[in-house]
This record gives structure tokens, sequence and C-alpha cells, in this order.
């Protein structure tokens, strides 16, 4: 499917720094390595054992492009399972094209995007699974979606679906054995610890995928839009969340007329806050283009936080409770399923009566004060008990990956299959053929069962150089 010849990319990001490590792989990487490389003690790299690393230039002709460190690799013990050299050069972006054209000229071609990672793959090196865990490392910008890559990685996920696809192939065996002896009549799986084995089967599959809806928001991080009505403070409080000035605060009402979006991590997880234009009936098109937005915004949310201002007044100055309670259900009725923290901004200004009122009339309101960030950690620590987090404690699988959640989906509804069937006395033939479909969608995440096309898609995600 690729060609065995030595590969060669920039193994560190693109642009100058103190060091950059240029990688090779082949079956003639470290002699492509030797014949540019010159010891500073005479040693030939070809002649060296493996995890080693020497000190010398790399050099043509007479011209000497740098002092470098070369780590040597000796397959199978590397991470591609081939001959591998990292050359460590200084991260001059003239050195770093100057020593790549070389190894080119030497016999290298440029790596295309994850093909370092999609040899280890071929090689065995890795499952299917742990390769694409190797993407979601580099791309882990918290401690949760870390933590998830890391067991993935270790093959904590590919373990789980291995010892399932082991047990169901090993009675599939006993299956298709019965189908060699159709005309005797006889029985090689018992039926009993194959109905034990499918319940199993089923209930982890149900698992994993449950997993999914906490492992994807962990992964790309939990969307949380802030609506209101205008100048109800949803840019200050989008401010003291970030703890920086993000946001154009002003008196003047319908100030913010498009989303404004950052993130922010609390204790590991990663948060999209989303501060959108406020809810009113205008005439003005563009603020009305803003507020089509944030309904749009609403929509993608995985939490909604209602902001109100506390010091809410009809226009003889009275506060009537009932009208901002009519407007929190109206928002409640817009979006029943999504989780809702209704706040009350500017309690500064709040006497005492107006809060027991609050919270009296509205239940589980938070009261807060974006400007002078009061309330502002107890409102993150709701946020927080949105995501259930046990499963990272308990370090149990959970799955972040789409193709891995479409699979495991099809691979349950095979299970589910076969269990009927084995219930309803299916002939054994007809059986064997959801066997074999289940045993296929496992062999699909692991990487048992692959082609071009898909490895395709997988690896082209990756970076250059990994």
């Amino acid at each position: 499917m690729i060609n065995q010849d030595s590969i060669v990319a920039l193994a560190t990001p693109s642009g100058a720094g103190a060091i950059a490590v240029i990688r090779i792989s082949g079956e003639n990487a470290i002699a492509i390595g030797a014949s540019v490389f010159q010891s500073v003690s005479g040693k030939d790299i070809t002649k060296q054992k493996t995890h080693t690393i020497h000190l010398g230039h790399i050099f043509e002709d007479e011209k000497i492009f740098d002092q470098v460190l070369i780590s040597v690799f000796k397959g199978p013990n590397s991470y591609t399972g081939e001959n591998t050299i990292e050359i460590s050069c200084h991260g001059s972006t003239y050195i770093q094209q100057q020593i790549i054209q070389l190894l080119l000229r030497k016999g290298c071609r440029m790596a295309q995007a994850g093909e370092f990672t999609l040899r280890a793959f071929l090689n065995g090196k890795l499952d299917l699974s742990q390769a694409e865990a190797v993407a979601d490392l580099i791309n882990s910008d918290n401690e949760a979606s870390h933590q998830i890559a890391m067991q993935q990685m270790r093959g904590g996920f590919s373990n789980e679906i291995a010892k399932l696809r082991e047990e169901l192939l090993n009675f599939a065996s006993l299956i298709e054995l019965e189908l060699d002896f159709a005309e005797e009549d006889v029985e090689f799986a018992d039926r009993t610890q194959f109905y034990e084995l499918l319940n199993r089967i089923e209930f982890v599959l149900k698992r994993l995928i449950d997993s999914f809806a906490v492992g994807n928001v962990i992964k790309n991080g939990i969307p949380v839009a802030i609506v209101g009505e205008p100048n109800v403070g949803k840019s200050t409080l989008l401010n003291a969340l970030l703890n920086e000035e993000r946001a154009i605060v002003s008196d003047i009402a319908g100030t913010t007329r498009d989303t404004i979006e950052d993130e922010l991590v609390i204790e590991g997880m990663s948060f999209r806050f989303i501060d959108t234009a406020g809810i009113r009936e205008t005439k003005d098109v563009v603020e009305s283009i803003g507020i089509k937005k944030t309904f749009e915004k609403i929509e993608q949310a995985q939490v909604v936080l209602y902001l109100i201002d506390g010091r809410w007044k009809m226009e003889d100055g009275s506060q009537n409770l009932l009208q901002v309670k009519i407007e929190v259900e109206k928002i409640r009725n817009q979006f029943p399923l999504k989780p809702l923290i209704v706040i009350a901004n500017k309690k500064d200004l709040l006497s005492t009566v107006e809060i027991k009122n609050l919270q009296s009339e509205i239940q589980n309101i938070l009261l807060i004060s974006a400007k002078n960030n009061a309330g502002i950690e107890e409102l993150k620590n709701q946020l927080l008990s949105f995501v259930n987090t046990g499963a990272l404690r308990n370090n149990e699988t959970i799955v972040t990956n789409t193709r891995h959640y479409d699979s495991l989906l099809k691979a349950l509804e095979e299970i589910q299959k076969v269990n009927y069937g084995l219930q309803t006395n299916l002939p054994s033939d007809l059986m064997a053929i959801d066997i074999r479909e289940a045993l296929y969608h496992f062999g699909n995440i692991t990487g048992e069962v692959t082609n071009d096309e898909l490895l395709g898609n997988i690896f082209a995600n990756f970076c250059i150089g990994k």
C-alpha cells in the first residue's frame, strides 16, 4: 500500500526555534544519515548500537551545514518499526531547509501527513485506534483530553475491544464448525455460555457508546451560550470568566452585534463560551442578524447561561418578578433539553430584600456581580457539575472518536441480532452471518479489518512529521 523507501520530514513545528528535529525512516535511513554525517569522534553510525546519540556535523562535499546530534533507532525497535534516525539541529529555518534538501538529494522523499505513524501501524507497532490516539494526544489542549488520549494510546480501548472480539471469535468458530456437521445435528457451542457472552458484550458496547457523549465534549470542548436581553452584562460576564477584556462593554444596548467566542479550561475541562447579541425586538438590520445568530448558537450549545439584570424594573419603577419568570420560562420552553443556569447579574446593586425575592421566586437562580467577579467561582462549579468526570477519575474507557462510535453502534446492532436469533432458535448459518458482521465492525476499530481508503482518510488528518 505504501512504498518502503526512506522518508524525511521536520518533526518539530515549522519556523525558527532553539532546535529542530528532522526525522528519517526507512530501510536505508541510517545509511543515508551516515552519508551526510561526520562524527566528531570518527564513529560510523551504521555500526553503532540502537538507541544511541552521536555528536557531529552535517556536511556535503567541503561544506558544513551545522553541528548536530543524531539519534539512531534500528528496526524493529523504533517508533515506525523501521530503521530511523533523528537529526537535532539548530532551529534556523535556513538550516532546516538545507538539511532536508540535502537528504532529498541523497535518496529520501518527503513524508506524507501521518506517514511515520502509518508505518508504525503497518509494521505492528500500534493498532489503528492507538495510532488515532497519537493525533488526539498532539491536539489535546486540556488535562481531560490529554488523559483520554494517553489511555487510548497505551491500549486501554484496544484491549477492551480485542478481548471481546477474541471471545466472540472463539464462539464463532464453534458455530461455523456446526455448519460443517449440519447433517449430524450436533451443537459444539454451549448455548447458555454463548447467551451470557452476548449479554456481556452488549453491556460493554452500550457503556462505550454512552461514554461518547462525555468523550466528545471533553475532546472538542463544551460550548456554553451566554444569552439574555441587551445591556444585562453578558459581555462583562464573558470578560470575568476569561479574566481579560475579550468583549466590548458599553452602556449602549445592542453593542454586541455578533457572537464572540473564547475558550476557558476549568479543572482540566475545556469550555467554549459564546457571548451573543442581546435578544429583543429591534428594527436595526445589523442587530437583527446578530439576534438570529444568537438563536443559532443556542442550538449548537451544550449549556445555556440565561442572564438577567437583577435590578430589572417595570416602566413605573417596580420590580415585576412575574415578568422575569415569564422570560425565563420562554427560554426553558424553547430549549427544553439543554441545561440552563439562570443568573441574576449586578448583585452588588441589589438590596437584601431584592435578593431574597429573586431567590424565592426563581428556583436555583445564581446571583453574581460580573463587574466585581462575585459569584464567578460558583458559576464555574455549576458548569463542572454538568460534566460527568467520574469515568475519568475511575480510569474507565471513554470513546472520543466518531469513527469508533459508528463502528460500536453497528457492532451492537449485529450482537442484538445474534442474541435475538439465539432466543428464537434461528438456524446457525443465519446467526453466523450476523456474528461475522459484528467481528468485522470490531476489527474495523483496531485495524484487523481495513482498506487503503480508510487509512488514507485517517492519516490525512495527521501533521507531517508524525
